[in-house]
């Protein structure tokens, strides 16, 4: 057969699996990862070896060493995916769950149950964790799930995907749940995206060229986030000792991240003390600065001139773009202007000026005197996360367990008709 009928063969299995998904019991879900855990200790070595080969193939093509390094299953790589199956275990199943019951004038009770969304489509690169971490927060939601990893990691997905299907064999749940595409062929991708009436959303995890792609392509709702242009704006007044520290957690921690730091905003009352001191601070963690002509000067040795083109950029590295304004509106037009709807930070004494930058700021995560670094769903209380949307449909920021859940409205009646 073509790959476009392949790729619907496996969509169609798929959607007969999300059935018996939606009406599996919290247990089952939880035997299933249960078992996967004990699994991924078990037969460790084979997907090393299967690692190992697909590191061997990637090096002869010359893969730089950043995507290597996420193409990397180790030990404790291992031991995470076990953990990560664990700790999903504790959390609470959403599925059947209802959110609100109010009566109506009639008598009738109106509520909202959740619901599993469906066939979800992940089509990600590089990381081969992700097919586990993906795969089980899709299942616990009572989800089926499709999988399309990297071609660089297929050998190691193909190892992945091997203990999920038996994981749910020894569970009682169906098979087709959770199903890796198994081919590097890129039409693979084309032909997932034009199946709306079996997939119900996709949800592409890696750089911005692939998340456009799939958006072009896709005739079903898509979940994503472009790319991470996070801003931290220093008010006048602010804190000093704290906004140091916070913004070179938020810069230097861990730069290669979408929730890390890309832009400091500074207001000019704060510049002359501030600037200086954050300049010797980024220094020292290895930043280099690029900035504008107010502040390059306040910065001292090390910081360049920025482009234009450095405002509104995801370095991915120790680069930071800084700029003076104005005021908290100039702040805020340049935010609008030139952010990716991520994270966006305040870092002030001034409670007004604190509550009106969390309601104008448009991001998935807005923060008052934190760390960028904190958009993240295990920082914010959701036990763990498929990813970050930037899309207002159907959920912002982090998803979770919930996230991968809708919510349809259940009625309770005592023979009500409608007049």
């Amino acid at each position: 057969m073509s790959v476009a009928a392949d790729m619907e063969v496996m969509a169609r299995k798929a959607k007969e699996a999300s059935r018996a998904m939606a009406a599996a019991s919290g247990a089952a879900k939880d035997a299933f990862l249960a078992r996967l855990a004990e699994l991924l200790e078990t037969r460790r070595e084979g997907v090393l070896a299967a690692n190992a080969a697909d590191l061997e193939k990637a090096r002869a093509a010359g893969l730089d060493a950043p995507r290597l390094d996420r193409l990397t299953l180790t030990p404790a790589v291992m031991d995470g995916m076990a953990k990560a199956c664990r700790e999903i275990i504790a959390l609470p199943d959403p599925v059947g769950a209802i959110e609100s019951m109010r009566p109506r004038p009639n008598g009738l009770l109106v509520g909202r149950m959740r619901v599993p969304l469906g066939v979800i489509c992940m089509i990600y690169e590089s990381r081969p964790n992700v097919t586990i971490d993906a795969a089980i927060l899709c299942l616990k939601a009572g989800n089926a799930v499709i999988l399309k990893g990297g071609s660089e990691a297929l050998a190691s997905n193909l190892a992945l995907a091997g203990l999920l299907r038996e994981a749910l064999e020894t569970s009682d749940l169906p098979a087709d749940a959770a199903q890796l595409v198994p081919t590097a062929d890129r039409a693979a991708v084309a032909a997932l995206c034009k199946l709306d009436e079996l997939i119900d959303v996709m949800i592409p995890r890696g750089g911005e060229g692939l998340i456009r792609a799939v958006v072009s392509q896709a005739t079903m709702p898509v979940l994503k986030h472009y790319k991470g242009v996070c801003h931290a704006y220093i008010d006048s007044g602010a804190d000093e000792a704290r906004a140091e520290t916070i913004v070179v957690n938020a810069k230097a921690q861990r730069p290669g991240v979408c929730n890390a730091l890309e832009c400091l905003l500074v207001h000019a009352d704060a510049a002359p003390t501030f600037l200086p001191r954050i300049g010797d601070a980024l220094r020292r963690a290895g930043v280099t600065m690029r900035a504008c002509p107010r502040a390059q000067p306040l910065l001292g040795e090390g910081a360049g001139p920025a482009a234009p083109e450095d405002f509104g950029h995801e370095f991915h590295d120790l680069i930071l773009a800084v700029k003076v304004v104005d005021s908290l509106n100039e702040a805020l037009t340049h935010i609008h202007r030139y952010g990716s709807g991520h994270t966006e930070v305040i870092l002030t004494e001034n409670h007004d000026r604190a509550m009106d930058f969390l309601r104008r700021a448009d991001a998935s995560m807005v923060g008052v005197n934190c760390s960028t670094r904190f958009n993240d769903g295990g920082e914010l209380g959701l036990g763990a996360e498929i990813g970050i949307s930037t899309s207002k449909l159907h959920s912002y920021g982090p998803m979770g367990l919930v996230e991968l859940t809708s919510a349809k409205f259940v009625v309770l009646g005592q023979g009500q008709v409608r007049g």
